[in-house]
């Protein structure tokens, strides 16, 4: 949709088809083995490199039916667990993050394993692992990252060894389709203008991940309602012009996102769905193993059109910054 544009954060966005379709699912063999052993793993890291990350391989290990124990939480909480039987994973794209690097010191001197994810060899992080994985993304010029998150995600997926790869080459073609759509006028319009942006859905970390990247992109404010919490008491706060991002909702509870929030309120409810809704929506495949993807370029999406609409830099915010508590 947006090919051409001289932002970098299009450019990068643009190259997360290709990053799938080139990834090599087998990289994970040794620390699968190890995870294997434990049985316990916790990823960590911050923003970006935990949200979607994380959550969308444990999302993936639960549909499975996986045998491991994988939870997620920030580095600084982290440091708070006793994490002597965990193999702990944290990804940090510039590799100087702060959390991440004082909870991998503290698990240096308790020599417990630790597997790091970074785009930037010779860094801090790259110092203190048991062993490293290198992003083959390459550093990012945009503040809000893209490209990154999807291999981090990528990577975590791949110790799951799940029957999903043998779709990899069609996943990455439903990833070029998905970021090819053009987003509505109405759809930019009910985003662009709306004094709060809310992203309901699942907690794979899409609706999230969309959240943040919504202060980042079109700032906006943003809230991330889990589940089905846009109809447990949010609406008591609501606008009629804010707008309601549902992710691949619940089919179950559509109704009710339409009477109390779209006829209750005046909510403007957006839906990114693999099937029909009721609301104005951006259509993506589905396919198991692969649709957080799926949704979460299409959230990408929207928001650039929606930046791109409000005149906002997108490459630049005025006050975010692209490592976010640096050593």
């Amino acid at each position: 949709m947006f090919s051409g544009s001289p932002y970098s954060l299009v450019s990068e966005m643009l190259e997360a088809p290709g990053l799938l379709r080139h990834f090599d699912e087998m990289q994970g063999a040794d620390w699968r083995r190890a995870i294997a052993d434990k049985k316990k793993l916790l990823i960590t890291g911050e923003g970006s490199s935990r949200i979607f990350p994380a959550k969308n391989m444990i999302d993936l290990s639960l549909k499975q039916g996986g045998a491991w124990q994988i939870c997620t939480e920030g580095a600084r909480q982290a440091a708070e667990y006793e994490l002597g039987q965990f193999i702990v994973i944290g990804a940090s794209n510039s590799g100087r993050t702060r959390e991440l690097i004082s909870l991998f010191e503290k698990l240096t001197h308790k020599n417990i394993t630790r597997y790091g994810i970074t785009a930037t060899a010779g860094s801090r992080l790259t110092e203190i692992v048991t062993d490293l994985r290198l992003l083959n993304c390459g550093q990012e010029k945009a503040t809000a990252a893209t490209k990154s998150v999807v291999e981090q995600a990528l990577v975590y997926q791949s110790l799951l060894a799940g029957a999903e790869w043998r779709h990899k080459h069609r996943a990455a073609d439903y990833c070029e389709k998905v970021l090819g759509q053009t987003v509505s006028p109405d759809i930019t319009d009910s985003v662009r203008n709306a004094p709060v942006v809310y992203f309901s859905g699942r907690n794979n970390g899409v609706a999230e991940e969309l959240t943040l990247k919504t202060n980042e992109i079109v700032r906006k404010r943003s809230d991330y309602l889990e589940g089905t919490y846009a109809v447990h008491g949010i609406e008591e706060v609501m606008g009629k012009d804010d707008a309601v991002i549902l992710i691949e909702p619940f089919q179950e509870e559509i109704e009710k996102y339409q009477s109390i929030l779209a006829t209750g309120i005046g909510v403007k409810i957006i839906a990114v769905a693999s099937f029909d809704t009721p609301f104005p929506m951006i259509k993506v495949p589905a396919l198991p193993g692969f649709d957080g993807y799926f949704q979460l370029l299409a959230g990408w999406n929207v928001l650039v059109a929606a930046g791109l609409a409000n005149g906002v830099n997108l490459d630049r915010p005025k006050r975010a910054r692209k490592v976010g508590n640096e050593i």
